[in-house]
């Protein structure tokens, strides 16, 4: 729904700019998508008066005009158009000007002569004839406004409208119509509705001498209404209404036309408008097509017509298919001498359903389906003839014939406040809330609510409780916990879960999901033994096919399936984690045990087994878990049968003091054929739901140090097969409290170095919480280090 500010001003005065409007009505329950001023697009056009035209020296074709534009001596302009006469007002695009479709205007030359703008046309303006039905589509505007040389065009021709475009919800039709807008708008800023009943004279000729209505499903069209105007003047309409139309989206066509169409922006409801010569007898019968009845409805289509649709007909033939659209000869024609209107209601799903089936779908079957208000019928009407002789497009007749077979009566709703407050969680007073839903035509008798007849949306106390707290302000309802539900907060487990994901994503890893089911063919792709107890899969009874027919025991595959995709999709580098569960099967009777992993998977880049092992220390570290140390798979051997599909030189399996808690390494070069993945890949799986039971629950605080420490590096010649990581257990161990920190920063194999043997260099740390360290300390722990790594065949390298 599009609305005309413009028109909006006639019922209430706002008081607020656009922007605080849209803002409050959205608040208030009536939401805005957006605005938008009329001419936007057009910058720096003002009328200009034709002072004197003269032919192009070096041109047949071309004139050189002096306009005045409201300065102090007049313009020239150079232009081809030929339907140009001195004296006329024409719109002028002065130097640096904008036009609709990124037009702008600069200082030229045609011909060799000066010209210091344009002259526009309707179609450079962003208008058509349908806006001034009096100039023309080919050559300049000629305006015929009372207007002035140097007026901005916009308010000259009334190209200043701002159009409000709303997203009206399929239980608000009465908010489809300006007077349902405008009644919002009116409680909303607290503002009087200025509302009021149409009046005309109209003839006193009588109409049920020329006209009769019959109406055959009382059920389907519970009341019609039809009048007529004779002497019709075809003709266009005034600017205004022209205006107020294009603001709205709706193309102005002639008065009768226009009016209708304008009614029904207006009040929301539609009418149709019939060409008296058209109606066979003077009678309108309101009945249900008959089988094998067509109608060619306005846009020249014949339709099929069946039983089940209502539609309008006269005394042989149907000339509307009711609320959807009129037929062929149904509509108004230049010389047409006496209009019927026809206001009526439809019952909407009828309608809706005829519309449907039809493949129709109009302005008036968008409102009919959602259902309208009966009593507004008569009211429409009146309005039509109001505007026929404020236009004079004609004489209407007084008399109205009505079929009314109305049987509904206006909802009861039960109305307690004290409900009220403790469903919205407010403590508002009787008395404000009464205000508040009289101002919505909402009457409150005693403990009752009363619905007006356009709010067909209230039906229940929660509806009147809606009206009161939009109104009121949602934002105005202080918070309040949901009664009868447990706070919700996460779980140790979840937040487990949460802190993991944060790191790996601040690791510069992303996250991935993959399907908790896979193929029995996963096993042999990594190279999983025949035995292996991960083969033990559950089997889904009713599978989508063979590639998803278990429930997968190792989240490996699944990683390894979309670090494949990746490369076969040609992304050079890829850092990946997921957190998922295995199923893990328990017994033919029983639920499988669903533990949650952690599995990470990289190649390209940077990818290596140190920083995925970095990566994964780092997780380690932020989880807060007790001092894990890495080992040959060989040394635990069974733990994670998975390892096998890892390179068994660069892998390891990860240990939270004696609990294996996870692996990591390379791909064996085998299993990465097998995934078409031509580079070397890295993966690791930590069992996190068991990680999250060795957590440490609580931070323990450390103070800073007061005192300095002392750092001191070794350089130690040991066997190729020792572990590093055993030799920074002996450090830590021999050192004892003093050490703080020991980093290994190089390891050395090569020439220099006997076969069979490496370099390896750490540099501790050393610092006492008590005093200041003195050399004498220093030298008695790193006397201990190097007795203790002297045990494992580790000596001082010589220089």
């Amino acid at each position: 729904m599009n609305l005309s500010m413009k028109w909006l001003a006639d019922y209430v005065d706002c008081g607020v700019s656009v922007k605080e409007f849209c803002a409050g009505m959205t608040m208030s329950g009536s939401k805005v998508e957006t605005y938008e001023t009329e001419g936007d697009a057009v910058k720096n056009v003002i009328v200009g008066k034709l002072v004197s035209i003269t032919p192009h020296e070096n041109s047949d074709h071309l004139q050189v005009c002096q306009v005045d534009v409201g300065g102090d001596a007049p313009i020239q302009i150079v232009t081809g158009a030929q339907n140009i006469v001195e004296g006329a007002l024409v719109p002028v695009a002065m130097i640096g000007a904008d036009l609709p479709g990124g037009v702008h205007i600069k200082k030229g030359k045609l011909r060799g002569v000066e010209s210091n703008g344009m002259l526009c046309s309707l179609g450079e303006l962003g208008l058509t004839k349908h806006d001034f039905p009096y100039a023309i589509e080919d050559g300049i505007f000629l305006i015929e406004e009372d207007c002035k040389p140097g007026q901005d065009i916009h308010e000259a021709i009334g190209l200043n409208d701002t159009s409000v475009e709303f997203e009206i919800t399929s239980n608000r039709p009465d908010c489809l119509s300006v007077v349902g807008l405008a009644r919002e708008a009116a409680v909303t800023f607290g503002k009087p509705l200025n509302l009021k009943a149409p009046e005309f004279h109209g003839s006193t000729d009588k109409l049920s001498d020329s006209l009769s209505v019959a109406v055959e499903n009382a059920q389907l069209c519970p009341r019609y209404i039809a009048g007529m105007v004779k002497n019709v003047k075809i003709g266009p309409s005034p600017r205004w209404m022209r205006e107020r139309l294009r603001a709205s989206g709706v193309r102005p066509i002639n008065n009768l036309v226009d009016i209708t169409n304008y009614v029904m922006l207006e009040y929301g409801q539609p009418m149709h408008a019939f060409d008296q010569r058209y109606v066979k007898d003077g009678k309108i019968v309101v009945r249900n097509a008959k089988d094998g009845e067509t109608i060619t409805t306005l846009d020249g289509q014949e339709r099929q017509l069946s039983p089940e649709m209502l539609i309008i007909a006269d005394a042989e033939k149907p000339i509307a298919v009711a609320g959807v659209m009129g037929g062929e000869y149904s509509g108004i024609m230049d010389d047409t001498n006496t209009v019927i209107f026809e206001s009526a209601y439809f019952e909407p799903v009828q309608v809706r359903r005829t519309a449907k089936k039809l493949g129709m779908r109009t302005d008036a079957s968008a409102r009919y389906e959602k259902g309208l208000d009966p009593d507004g019928c008569q009211r429409t009407l009146k309005r039509a003839m109001e505007l026929v002789e404020l236009l004079g497009a004609g004489e209407p007749v007084a008399e109205f014939i009505e079929v009314d077979n109305r049987t509904a009566k206006p909802a009861e709703i039960p109305f307690d406040p004290d409900w009220i407050n403790r469903f919205l969680g407010t403590e508002i007073s009787r008395e404000e809330m009464v205000k508040t839903l009289e101002s919505l035509d909402i009457q409150v008798k005693g403990d009752v609510c009363v619905s007006p007849s356009f709010r067909i949306d209230l039906e229940r106390p929660a509806d009147i409780a809606e009206e009161v707290a939009r109104i009121y302000g949602y934002n105005n309802i202080p918070s309040t916990v949901i009664r009868g539900v447990a706070e919700a907060q996460l779980t140790p487990q979840q937040q487990f879960l949460r802190k993991a994901e944060q790191t790996m994503v601040g690791l510069g890893y992303y996250g991935t999901l993959t399907y908790s089911f896979t193929s029995p063919k996963c096993f042999d792709r990594i190279g999983l033994p025949a035995d292996s107890k991960l083969r033990k899969t559950i089997t889904i009874t009713n599978p989508l096919g063979e590639d998803t027919s278990i429930m997968r025991t190792t989240t490996l595959p699944c990683m390894l399936d979309v670090l494949a995709t990746n490369y076969k999709n040609r992304n050079a580098a890829v850092a990946l984690y997921e957190i998922g569960k295995e199923y893990l099967p328990t017994g033919p009777d029983t639920l499988p045990n669903e533990p949650n992993r952690l599995t990470i998977g990289m190649y390209g880049g940077d990818a290596d087994f140190f920083a995925l092992k970095g990566a994964v220390d780092a997780l380690l570290k932020e989880l807060r878990l007790p001092k894990c140390t890495y080992v040959r798979p060989s040394e635990a051997e069974g733990v994670f049968e998975e390892c096998c599909a890892l390179h068994p030189g660069r892998s390891a399996v990860i240990l939270s003091g004696e609990a294996p808690i996870g692996y990591l390494g390379e791909l064996h070069p085998t299993v990465q054929k097998t995934y078409g993945i031509g580079t070397r890949t890295y993966v690791a799986k930590l069992l996190v739901q068991e990680m999250a039971e060795m957590a440490e629950a609580e931070v323990t605080y450390r103070p800073l140090p007061k005192f300095p420490a002392i750092t001191r590096d070794l350089s130690l010649l040991c066997d190729d097969a020792l572990p590093v990581g055993k030799m920074e257990e002996a450090i830590e161990q021999a050192a004892g409290k003093l050490l703080e920190e020991v980093t290994l920063f190089d390891v050395y194999k090569g020439d220099q170095i006997a076969a069979g043997k490496k370099s390896v260099s750490f540099s501790l740390r050393l610092r006492s919480h008590e005093g200041t360290l003195t050399d004498e300390q220093a030298d008695a722990a790193m006397k201990r280090v190097l007795k203790a790594l002297a045990a494992m065949d580790a000596v001082l390298r010589e220089a």
